[in-house]
């Protein structure tokens, strides 16, 4: 039987992030301590834990069939590879940074300076496109160590909350780009594997929905349901049900994460009582 190989990070935040959505999505995995390559047991899948910076060749030669990866990496190493999913997890960013002492005006300012970083394609393409020439030292780690040992005056990194660059004295200056974990594929997935791997995005997607959302009930005078309703549109409308008793109902619905506190405060001042948020485990659309 085919099954679907998948690439996962070996170690670090994208590795828990990655095994805990598979769970979510009813799939376990059997693998022992330090295992390389592992099976679940119930889905045709084999997970494989790479090096992250391996991922992207291992996509293109066919050694997988797709990943979970940063979309920085695959900027930076597979602009061939697909992405079949945006994942919505383990955001950063790519940026330049300098010292916190360096007076920063402009892109402009990095013209003919030493530019150390992990990304090299990134930073060059992203100079380029802003018409600046800079000299770029590539390292592979501990990049923010350069200016403060002279070899570079400034950086271009990851980024997520930015408290590595404030203990090594460094500010973030230009954004180059935005990136979260995406299900990326292989240009060499066949179509019988392809069909799992459509079952896998709709398992991923049905999950991370559901993450995203919350299921609120609560009740209103019937007087305030029109407007009520207005606040809240559901995924079609919200289900409405009477309450014994008589001039109230009982109205169900789903809020997105982003605007959860605005709406139920809105739906407060509308004349909303005894609200109920629940979390979601799975949403279908």
């Amino acid at each position: 039987m085919e099954k679907l190989k998948i690439a996962v990070q070996k170690s670090g935040r994208l590795h828990d992030e990655s095994l805990a959505l598979l769970k979510d999505c009813g799939i376990y995995i059997d693998n022992g301590r330090d295992q390389l390559k592992a099976s679940a047991t119930n889905f045709p899948l084999e997970i494989y834990y790479l090096r992250n910076s391996d991922i992207p060749q291992y996509l293109k030669d066919g050694v997988v069939d797709c990943a979970i990866i940063g979309e920085n990496l695959l900027v930076e190493k597979g602009e061939e590879i697909s992405i079949a999913s945006r994942l919505g997890f383990s955001k950063c960013r790519v940026s330049l940074a300098v010292p916190k002492t360096f007076r920063y005006n402009s892109i402009e300012d990095f013209k003919g300076k030493r530019i150390a970083t992990s990304y090299p394609v990134t930073t060059r393409n992203y100079l380029k496109e802003k018409g600046i020439e800079a000299e770029l030292h590539i390292i592979n780690g501990s990049v923010e160590i350069a200016p403060n040992i002279g070899l570079a005056d400034a950086i271009c990194d990851i980024v997520s909350s930015g408290s590595t660059l404030f203990k090594n004295n460094l500010k973030e200056v230009e954004v180059i780009l935005k990136s979260e974990a995406v299900l990326a594929v292989s240009p060499t997935i066949s179509q019988d594997v392809n069909k799992i791997l459509d079952k896998i995005r709709f398992r991923f997607q049905s999950v991370l929905q559901g993450r995203d959302s919350r299921y609120v009930l609560l009740n209103a005078p019937n007087e305030k349901i029109e407007e009520i309703i207005k606040i809240l549109p559901g995924m079609k409308s919200p289900t409405l049900l009477p309450l014994a008793e008589e001039g109230w109902s009982s109205i169900h619905s789903v809020v997105n994460r982003d605007v959860f506190w605005e709406v139920i405060e809105e739906l407060k001042a509308a004349g909303a009582e005894g609200i109920l948020v629940c979390p979601i485990e799975k949403m279908i659309l």
